[in-house]
């Protein structure tokens, strides 16, 4: 089947989801093309943890579109459950990190520095015997603790689903497939070509997480994003609900509105391997008893594995590709899909409609990868 669109967005998940929202809103009727479903890989399985504070480039260059995204997702749980009747489950959470020895001290000395100096974000000292009193199931190793608050958290599959209905309602399609290449004619693009038929379209955005390597071949042009496996447990902790995300010891705990409590998480370059494993199993299992010896009495539900789009420099790519003139990408957000992508779609959304955008995305331009391929 052919088709004309306006923009044709191809990938599903929470970048091409919002790219699509906020052309929506601006009165562009996207089609987003998707091989697997919507929010059907990283973005429907991710912690859904939103930090702007820390991480790759935080404090650094993505701290700025952390924080601009962190705000823009507070106004979307309402609105996006106005428009769609989803619950993204947002919320503020309270976090409790623990120090197993003095080492990991510096650590926590940088957390609760950076929650103190934001604003709406709070953080004080814990000895053994608070974090005790907090949650007595945790280890009684720890040898000191912090507690901080002002980090949000979002079921992460609802918010991707959630902005692809509101923007459906909008105006924009969704279409299954699978992209095989680009119809190009004096350096624009004009259609994709899918197994079921072509798709023509004015302007393109590539939103194709960890397989965004594919697209080089079709642009002439490197896009060095490539997957990072990282697993999660879904379980049921026996005794009352767990109040606070715990972390320590390379392990996190991140109890769940359902019951659940996830348990996270691995990071290894396994290239395009989605099946869970038993040796991440263990060694996830391992961490959360170390933290908290209940977790050895824990019932597992669901083991899930996904792939981050990591780029060399974990830092995101946004804007327009070297050398087209309509062709925009929006990919390699690393461990912060989910907390940047209304930055990262707003941003597209921008320079698609007006050719340029407030939001702070100059260094990630698809530019300081610029080159065509060997």
């Amino acid at each position: 089947m052919n088709q004309t669109s306006e923009v044709a967005i191809v990938g599903a998940g929470a970048a091409g989801c919002a790219v699509a929202y906020y052309l929506a809103q601006a009165g562009v009727k996207a089609t987003v093309i998707e091989e697997r479903g919507t929010g059907s890989q990283a973005s429907g399985y991710a912690a859904g943890g939103l930090n702007p504070l820390q991480g790759a480039g935080i404090p650094g260059p993505l701290a700025p579109l952390a924080l601009e995204s962190y705000r823009m997702h507070l106004e979307l749980w309402a609105k996006l459950r106005d428009e769609t009747g989803i619950d993204l489950q947002g919320r503020i959470v309270s976090l409790v990190k623990v120090a197993f020895q003095e080492s990991e001290l510096p650590e926590l000395q940088e957390t609760l520095e950076l929650f103190n100096a934001a604003v709406g974000f709070q953080a004080r000292w814990l000895d053994a015997q608070e974090i005790a009193k907090l949650e007595p199931r945790v280890t009684p190793d720890a040898i000191r603790g912090l507690y901080a608050r002002g980090n949000a958290s979002v079921d992460s599959y609802k918010y991707t689903l959630a902005l692809a209905q509101a923007a459906e309602k909008l105006g924009a399609s969704f279409r299954s497939g699978a992209v095989r290449g680009l119809a190009r004619s004096k350096g624009r693009v004009t259609g994709l070509r899918l197994d079921g038929g072509t798709v023509s379209c004015g302007q393109v955005v590539l939103a194709m997480g960890p397989w965004s390597r594919k697209a080089e071949a079709w642009l002439d042009t490197y896009i060095p994003v490539d997957p990072l496996k990282g697993e999660i447990l879904r379980v049921e902790l026996p005794g009352p609900p767990l109040n606070y995300e715990l972390s320590g010891g390379g392990a996190s705990l991140y109890p769940k509105p359902g019951g659940l409590v996830w348990c996270g998480g691995t990071e290894e370059w396994r290239g395009f391997d989605l099946e869970p494993s038993e040796s991440a199993r263990q060694c996830i299992a391992r961490g959360a008893a170390r933290l908290m010896p209940d977790m050895a009495h824990s019932r597992l539900v669901l083991q899930t594995a996904c792939l981050r789009p990591v780029t060399p420099d974990w830092l995101p790519i946004i804007g327009r590709a070297p050398g087209w003139e309509n062709v925009y990408l929006a990919t390699g957000a690393g461990k912060k899909g989910i907390l940047i992508s209304p930055g990262m779609g707003k941003a597209i959304a921008d320079l698609v409609t007006r050719g340029t955008t407030e939001l702070p995305i100059n260094p990630f331009s698809p530019q300081r990868f610029a080159g065509p391929l060997d």
